[in-house]
């Protein structure tokens, strides 16, 4: 026969599992005071024995009234686990036919561990005999269950080899412990636990979704403790998260009380209001959580399963920004404990349930709202928990009992379908027993996958809590959300918003940071000797911008864009050049028109009076030559403004200099024309000759020749282009065109100004001829002014920009031209169109004669 041994090390631990489909709520009322000290080992029994079982031989303890948690079933929720689990079995037609499973209790149970410790310590080699259980059968292979303490379990199989070597398959439930994983120091230990390897990335996950990154730690200095941060460093290198404070608890309780001041210290002067808590509730680690809220520390607790307990029976202030966050494990929701207990106990089952551990119920079978319980008594909280349809929660710890005894109903169920070799011992049919037990796969009756070939390589997936405690010892818990490292990354975290919402009024989370986040239009400044999480917020430099938070650098904005004014994104810089639409460009537009326009009414009247004296002085055809040449220099505006392209850009500068250098000559031509009229009035002069020659044509065309050549060269050289111009103006692109070559663009313009200081000093010669045919003095003055435009052009032009650039030169060729056509054109048209007298051969004669 086999016998399955389970022996406990029991400890008051809470119980949480949830439905993944529908929400749930748990609530516990504190019984008795909280208790210290070492874990309470105690065991049970179970047996396969043939036939059917009566349960009642097996409840009768507990149909005794619990008063009390203080009495000797003070941990009845582990003993109730293996109660219904193996009722469960046993209730089941296709599981071990014609046997049932069943249990007992070690009378003197709590003796047990001392003495196997005892045992191991002084390396007894004598047979020792456990209460109410044989040893004697050395033939059996024995399969034993222990925990929820690694210590405890190391204790337990060692004590237990010592008397049946190698004849103990050993289940262990609790915490994961490496040291427990150990195939060569252990080769038949198996963990029920999964290891918290993704702990470590849930909960980064959870402050990474509450946004926050300031965070505490007290662990208990352990390798558990240590391995557990090297995850959790590891997890924060990666997101981003950085530790306030990292209070190393030690496990001896007299090295504690020395520094526990300094790990007080600690946490209060520390800004953060999240600390996570991870260790073993029985030992100092449990002390300091005791004794900071106690001394009214408050802050946001996230830790595990083992940590959801109600911590006081005090009145306790409600603010739901302090709370506790816990992980469990996920398991399958377990139903029916409340219907077994009513076989067990003459209370009522809300009563009894209150009296173990935290009871589940829907959060949506009442309008009750965890919000109204700080306007409640206890009394009020009782009377309406009382009328709630409840059923215990399985916690971690038991619900790995009860999947243990289900595998061990599952193993008893193989191995007899299969016969063991007698002849080759104990040994040989244990290793043949790990072999069966090692391949158990099955769904559980709660719908939970069993897989004992796979469970040491999965990752845990995580249920999550929320948990207040209120006064008189109650406690209130609601699932929260559940983690699962299977999923896709950014995916694993799922959180109920709207229970969080239900249960606390609000989504939103009190923040826990160091800085507060930079916000677009700033970038971070590491804090010096600070970590990453601790940095100044300053504003982006000229032109760059940062469009999300807590950027290290901003980004610069392209050439075509410029920054907002709150440097959060690039605007598309305006495009500017002299446009049409433009107001500037509108009056110089207008001003070109008219004097176009005045230019051609002007050139008509020389036309319709081209026989008149006044026409026919200083040669007609040069009067015709420069009224065209000005009506061209005041079409050429047109030139510069609108959208500046290739073509426009090389006319604009040829156009000017071309035509102003043929006005310019002829003006020249103009004023030496005035002066050999008075010198050939000598008969047989040679001037005369010139004269008739047509000297003036070869002055206008030699003139106009070599300015061609220069803009031929300029072309050659550098000819002008469009020019993009982004640096100039904020916020603005500006087109202009580009001179080219600035050494060529300055020699058009001293070839025009040569020609023109030449035109005023002939014309200055000539001022004092006769009156009647003299033009000098109007070509002095027009030459004049044509002289003070361009001189004031030079410094003007240079001091400005974009198409302020474009304004200035288009207006100087304006008033130059201008100048040119009042001075020379307006005295003469003016005679001619009202003071016709004077323009008579009569007239002209009598003046001369005087």
């Amino acid at each position: 026969m086999f016998t399955f041994i389970l022996l406990f090390f029991l400890l008051n631990i809470p119980l949480h599992v949830a439905s993944l489909i529908h929400p749930r709520c748990f609530w516990r009322m504190k019984q008795s005071e909280d208790k210290d000290g070492a874990l309470q080992p105690c065991a049970f029994i179970l047996d396969v024995v043939p036939g059917p079982m009566d349960m009642n031989d097996f409840i009768e303890p507990f149909k005794e009234p619990i008063v009390s948690t203080r009495t000797k079933y003070d941990n009845n929720q582990f003993s109730l686990a293996v109660a219904f689990s193996v009722d469960e079995v046993n209730r089941n037609p296709d599981l071990l036919p014609n046997m049932s499973l069943a249990f007992g209790y070690l009378t003197d149970s709590c003796k047990f561990m001392s003495q196997a410790y005892n045992i191991v310590q002084s390396s007894v080699g004598r047979h020792y005999n456990a209460p109410n259980y044989d040893c004697v059968d050395s033939g059996m292979c024995l399969v034993m269950l222990s925990g929820p303490n690694w210590e405890g379990s190391l204790i337990a199989g060692k004590a237990m080899d010592l008397y049946h070597p190698q004849q103990v398959i050993q289940l262990t439930f609790g915490s994961f412990h490496p040291i427990l994983s150990d195939h060569e120091q252990f080769p038949y230990l198996y963990q029920m636990t999964p290891k918290d390897t993704s702990l470590a990335q849930a909960m980064i996950s959870l402050i990474l979704h509450f946004s926050w990154n300031w965070v505490g730690l007290a662990i208990s200095d352990s390798d558990h403790g240590i391995q557990f941060l090297s995850y959790l460093r590891r997890e924060m290198e990666e997101n981003i998260v950085c530790l306030a404070f990292v209070n190393m608890i030690p496990v001896n309780k007299h090295l504690y009380m020395s520094r526990a001041e300094i790990y007080y210290n600690q946490i209060m002067t520390s800004s953060t209001n999240v600390v996570i808590i991870y260790g073993e509730t029985d030992n100092t680690l449990a002390i300091s959580f005791k004794m900071w809220e106690s001394l009214g520390i408050r802050r946001l607790w996230i830790t595990t399963s083992q940590w959801d307990v109600i911590t006081s029976k005090h009145d306790l202030t409600f603010d739901s920004s302090y709370r506790t966050l816990t992980f469990a494990h996920h398991h399958a929701e377990i139903f029916g404990f409340k219907k077994f207990l009513q076989t067990l106990s003459p209370l009522t089952p809300n009563e009894y349930l209150a009296s173990l551990e935290w009871m589940n119920f829907n959060c949506e079978i009442s309008a009750f709202n965890c919000r109204t319980l700080k306007n409640c008594s206890s009394n009020v909280y009782l009377e309406w928990l009382i009328l709630q349809t409840f059923d215990m929660a399985f916690s971690d710890a038991t619900y790995d009992i009860y999947d243990a005894v289900h595998i061990v109903a599952q193993f008893f169920h193989e191995i007899h379908l299969q016969p063991m070799d007698k002849g080759k011992g104990s040994n040989s049919n244990c290793l043949k027993l790990y072999s069966i037990f090692r391949k158990i796969n099955f769904t559980n009756p709660a719908g939970g996958k069993v897989n004992m070939r796979q469970k040491e390589n999965l990752q845990a997936e995580y249920d999550i809590f929320q948990i207040w405690n209120f006064p008189n010892g109650l406690g209130l818990k609601v699932k929260i959300g559940k983690f699962s490292p299977y999923f896709p990354h950014g995916q694993q975290l799922h959180l109920y918003e709207d229970i969080i919402e239900w249960a606390t009024g609000s989504r939103e989370m009190m923040s826990s940071v160091c800085s507060a986040d930079c916000g677009p239009g700033f970038r971070k400044l590491q804090q010096e000797g600070m970590t990453v999480c601790c940095f100044d917020c300053i504003l982006c430099p000229e032109n760059e911008v940062s469009n999300e938070t807590n950027v290290d650098q901003c980004v610069k904005c392209p050439e075509d864009k410029y920054s907002n004014a709150e440097q959060k994104e690039c605007i598309p810089k305006s495009v500017v050049f002299l446009t049409y639409e433009d107001p500037l460009g509108m009056a110089l537009t207008s001003m070109a028109l008219c004097f176009t326009v005045c230019t051609a009414a002007v050139l008509g009247v020389f036309v319709k009076h081209h026989d008149t004296p006044i026409v026919k002085a200083n040669n007609r055809s040069l009067s015709y030559t420069l009224l065209i040449s000005l009506l061209f220099c005041f079409l050429c505006p047109f030139l510069f403004i609108g959208h500046p392209n290739a073509a426009t850009c090389i006319l604009q500068q040829i156009t000017f200099g071309a035509v102003f250098t043929v006005a310019i000559s002829t003006v020249l031509a103009k004023t030496v024309t005035v002066v050999l009229a008075f010198k050939v009035t000598t008969p047989g002069r040679r001037m005369r000759s010139y004269l008739t020659l047509g000297a003036s044509k070869y002055i206008i065309a030699t003139c106009t020749l070599i300015q061609i050549i220069l803009c031929a060269i300029w072309l050659g050289i550098s000819p002008p282009s469009v020019s993009i111009d982004v640096h100039s103006e904020h916020g603005q692109i500006i087109i202009v065109c580009d001179k080219g070559s600035v050494t060529a663009f300055y020699c058009v313009l001293g070839y025009h100004g040569f020609l023109t200081f030449g035109s005023f000093v002939v014309a200055f010669l000539a001022r004092n001829l006769p009156d009647t045919f003299n033009e000098a003095k109007l070509l002095t003055f027009s030459m004049l002014l044509f002289c003070s435009v361009w001189v004031t052009f030079l410094p003007v032009y240079h001091s400005t920009k974009g198409k302020v650039m474009v304004v200035v030169e288009v207006f100087s060729i304006l008033v130059s031209s201008a100048g040119l056509l009042g001075c020379i054109f307006i005295p003469k048209c003016y005679i001619i169109l009202f003071k016709p007298e004077r323009n008579s051969l009569e007239k002209i004669r009598e003046k001369t004669s005087s």
